[in-house]
């Protein structure tokens, strides 16, 4: 299939035609515009239209306590059907699974499916990479199903990547049907460092060297994009694969676990551990507002789409929701997220020292906030792709768009715009009713928002791993009340972060891939 460049376009100028490099510029610079513009119009209208501004920020105010309970309420659901789903032996269930209840046509056992495993990294700890492979090779399913490809950068430099192959071959080589080492040749034409384009060099080097040389059918091998801090759960191969089997339509979904980052979170600063629990429960969310989801970091999907799309993009850096996007497009809009209600354990963003740990959160949280890049990639395709339907196109368009402003705008506006008609609106505005009441009822708004910080706290008591023996009881009662601190992380280390994403889109200032640098002094431990 001969793809339009639209297809591979990393920004605007990787187009050909003068008039496409116009329209998708125009929707690169949309988000941060809409962003800003809201932003803009908040501030100076509080001085010269403070009422209009009170009565927007009351509104404002009412629609983020239905957010918050409507949220709260899909929390709970999610993370019930995570606890549950954690409790069974998916194994057994899947041996029980009768061929009738197979949605992949013309299988005849289970066993017929492959799992094929890519682990990129860059400078990775040894332990850290151990960590992951240990949980993949102590997974209650058959490991002669499991093909792991650890992709090495070939910048990381010849010493360090012998070292931890020769480790992970002594440790692991006999542990799965395959174990591979890739290398990605660093400064390759067309190319951005990152892990995108290293995970599409071990992509296609496992198909041509691997899965068409054992004539695996691509429609029969699940293909797992881990980042290389992912520490799986004993049946998370055996949960995927019965997900697989009994969804609609298999071959047109990616599959989606909860990424919990709390591999080292008893190291992490309470800043740190309020971002990463945060994170941790608006992707639980996510599997029950699965509709508008992408992709996003660890996830699986069939090989045939891999193959279909023509793996990853390798010139820009959110090829986690990418990948989504591509598929969408490659399919006419026939392709969806599979939540599989089932976690994989993460690291928190820790460095050595408090500071480093504060700039490792926002850059973290900016390459997050990066993930708008998909926005003019998606509605350029969408006004390319006919065949989509017009309802999809409104959908996902208004859906992830507003997610982005949301992301931006909603904190400043809640924790710090909502009360600066009462601050700068003038002594004539000052003197009315709406005034006064302004900031009792956004008060008592906030105080009933509180359910959901409560309902985080307590949530996050539930999925720490064991506490290390140097912590004390202190650090426990701590877990709980550092919810205190959300106000604050979420404005600096979520709409800041953000905002700037969005912003350096906007101007055109391009980002490039960081990689977060993974920090552990204690060892990973299992739920």
């Amino acid at each position: 299939m001969n793809k339009p460049d639209y297809f591979t376009a990393g920004r605007a100028s990787d187009l050909t035609d003068k008039k496409d490099q116009k329209l998708y510029r125009a929707l690169e610079i949309l988000p941060g515009f809409l962003a800003w513009l809201t932003i803009i119009l908040v501030i100076t209208l509080s001085f010269i239209k403070p009422t209009w501004i009170a009565l927007f920020i009351i509104t404002f105010d009412v629609y983020w306590l239905i957010k918050t309970i409507y949220l709260v309420l899909h929390l709970r659901a999610a993370y019930r059907k995570v606890r549950q789903n954690m409790r069974m032996n998916w194994l057994d269930k899947l041996s029980q699974l009768p061929v009738s209840d197979y949605t992949l046509p013309l299988l005849k056992s289970w066993q017929d499916l492959y799992h094929l495993i890519l682990l990129p990294m860059y400078k990775e700890d040894l332990e850290l990479v151990s960590a992951t492979m240990e949980s993949l090779a102590k997974s209650n399913y058959p490991m002669n199903k499991m093909i792991v490809v650890l992709a090495l950068e070939q910048r990381a430099g010849e010493e360090f990547n012998r070292d931890i192959q020769k480790e992970i071959a002594e440790k692991y080589g006999d542990s799965f049907l395959r174990l591979y080492f890739t290398e990605h040749p660093g400064n390759l034409p067309g190319e951005m460092a990152g892990k995108g384009s290293n995970i599409a060099w071990a992509g296609e080097w496992a198909k041509t060297n691997v899965i068409d040389k054992m004539q695996l059918p691509y429609e029969r091998v699940l293909v797992s994009a881990f980042d290389v801090d992912t520490v799986v759960y004993a049946e998370y191969f055996s949960r995927l694969t019965h997900v697989f089997l009994t969804s609609p339509d298999p071959l047109h979904a990616s599959y989606q676990p909860v990424p919990f980052y709390i591999n080292n979170i008893w190291e992490a600063p309470s800043f740190a551990r309020v971002v990463a629990f945060a994170a941790t429960f608006w992707h639980t969310i996510r599997q029950e507002r699965y509709e508008s989801a992408t992709t996003f970091s660890s996830h699986s999907m069939p090989f045939q789409a891999l193959v279909d799309i023509g793996f990853w993009q390798k010139n820009m850096v959110s090829e986690d929701s990418r990948i989504f996007w591509q598929c969408f497009l490659r399919y006419d809009g026939h392709y969806r997220i599979q939540p599989i209600n089932y976690p994989v354990s993460m690291d928190a963003a820790v460095a050595t020292t408090f500071w480093q740990t504060i700039q490792n959160v926002y850059k973290q949280q900016r390459r997050w906030g990066y993930g708008v890049e998909n926005v003019p990639y998606f509605l350029f395709g969408f006004i390319k792709g006919k065949k989509i339907s017009k309802r999809l196109k409104w959908f996902y368009g208004f859906t992830v768009l507003e997610g982005f402003w949301s992301w931006a705008t909603n904190a400043l506006m809640l924790f710090l715009l909502g009360w600066l008609p009462v601050m700068v609106g003038g002594a004539k505005f000052n003197a009315t009713l709406l005034s006064y009441n302004l900031p009792n009822f956004t008060r008592i708004i906030m105080t009933f928002s509180m359910v959901g910080l409560v309902t985080m706290a307590i949530l996050s008591i539930f999925i720490l791993p064991p506490k290390p023996p140097r912590f004390g009881k202190f650090k426990s009662l701590w877990m709980f009340f550092q919810w205190i601190l959300f106000p604050v992380t979420t404005i600096c280390l979520g709409a800041l972060p953000g905002l700037e994403a969005q912003t350096r889109l906007m101007l055109g200032k391009y980002m490039g891939f960081w990689v977060t640098p993974k920090i552990r002094k204690e060892k990973t431990t299992q739920l």
